[in-house]
């Protein structure tokens, strides 16, 4: 078994990091739960502070400067989001308020308008229920059907089974995660998309663990879809982003009626704003979509490059301490094949009170399926522990998990 290295350093200074972040300020706070949401640094707190105080208006609606404030601060979200992910046109960048509702606008307006009865749409079996649940309405909708690719002992994708399903003739759409939030797992999305576009399908990612951990570049990436969601890259709850290719979004119909998304409204029938406008109805929350850009600038000075390299340290000293640990066992890939987050269970030990002793320390996980119920069940696993690392995680976070998962053995011994 190798043995578990401290790392002399990453390319992160991950100490000085965590100070911009007001919530850990408390020294005795380890957070290893970003997976579920990440923490706010001052950057993006103070730009939604300065917002409201200084800038707020409804935006599309006033000539006066204060509105025209707003829409500019509203704007300028989107052209920071836009550049980001390397989007070509903030016209293909949709707020939304989180991957969730990115991929059910997809399920719902795509879907409704492009899928019959015997297409297929191709998930994977390491699904989120946000990509699940969706595309299970659609299929009940339209009479599509689901299939699924299967999982190789280790944790990854088996794309013999995305072939095989490929060969039918009738996959519309593979739609899949980025990166796993249970396995941590990081997909082959571009062999994958390759393989799917040969056969004519199209493909969605759902990037919500993808975006706030890997470089996500969508001028190359060559997805037709693309969701995330502003909290877990250090942004507010209640924004997302949908990236389309331009032809498929100018194609699709509403997703959501009201104001703001329409040119002309007549008794019976109305036309449509262009595009993003037609699939943002309604006051959006510019406010959180201000933090949102701020999240992406804040990121983006870090360096996703540098971001990545940060966890790949931390991630591989905490999978090598876990499997170290008598009874413990880790689910998914080897570190260099995944994300900052990993599952276990430690023996008999329920996952839910591994959690709570942790919790006595100081120590933030999660504990549940995650959101992955059918995973779960593949793996006979009721439940299991997840910790996840991010920018503000140091080593001595990772020390302090173990040191208190050694003291759930004595507890439970």
């Amino acid at each position: 078994m190798e043995t578990a290295q401290r790392p002399v350093a990453t390319p992160l200074d991950a100490p000085a990091i965590r100070r911009q972040f007001p919530i850990l300020a408390d020294p005795d706070l380890v957070y290893l739960d970003s997976a579920a949401s990440s923490q706010k640094p001052l950057a993006v707190l103070e730009a939604m502070e300065r917002y409201y105080r200084e800038d707020y208006a409804n935006v599309h609606r006033g000539v006066y400067r204060l509105a025209e404030r707003s829409t500019e601060a509203y704007d300028e979200a989107r052209r920071a989001v836009a550049r980001f992910f390397n989007v070509p046109s903030t016209t293909q960048v949709i707020f939304t308020r989180n991957t969730t509702e990115a991929i059910k606008l997809v399920a719902h307006s795509w879907g409704s308008t492009n899928l019959r009865s015997g297409d297929i749409i191709v998930l994977s079996e390491m699904e989120h229920h946000s990509n699940l649940v969706p595309w299970q309405l659609a299929a009940t909708r339209t009479g599509a059907r689901l299939e699924f690719i299967g999982l190789t002992p280790d944790g990854q994708l088996s794309l013999d089974d995305l072939d095989e399903h490929l060969a039918t003739g009738r996959v519309r759409l593979v739609s899949l995660c980025h990166v796993s939030n249970m396995l941590g797992t990081i997909n082959p999305v571009e062999e994958i998309t390759r393989r799917a576009h040969d056969r004519g399908a199209l493909v969605m990612l759902d990037g919500a663990q993808a975006a706030p951990h890997l470089p996500v570049d969508l001028s190359t990436l060559d997805v037709d879809f693309y969701a995330a969601s502003a909290h877990k890259m250090c942004g507010p709850m209640g924004v997302g982003m949908l990236y389309g290719r331009l032809e498929l979004l100018e194609a699709m119909p509403p997703f959501l009626g009201g104001g703001d998304m329409i040119r002309t409204v007549g008794w019976r029938e109305s036309t449509w704003a262009d595009l993003p406008s037609k699939f943002e109805a309604g006051t959006p929350s510019v406010a959180d979509a201000v933090g949102f850009g701020a999240a992406c600038e804040f990121l983006s000075s870090l360096s996703m490059s540098a971001v990545r390299e940060h966890e790949i340290e931390l991630t591989r000293y905490l999978y090598h301490q876990l499997i170290e640990l008598p009874e413990v066992e880790v689910y998914g890939p080897v570190p260099e094949c995944r994300s900052g987050a990993v599952s276990f269970n430690m023996g008999d030990v329920h996952p839910h009170d591994v959690a709570s002793i942790l919790d006595e320390s100081g120590v933030c996980v999660r504990a549940g399926h995650h959101c992955t119920q059918p995973l779960h069940d593949k793996l006979g696993l009721a439940a299991s522990v997840r910790a996840s690392v991010y920018v503000y995680n140091t080593v001595d976070d990772v020390d302090r998990l173990i040191e208190a998962l050694h003291r759930v053995r004595s507890v439970f011994a």
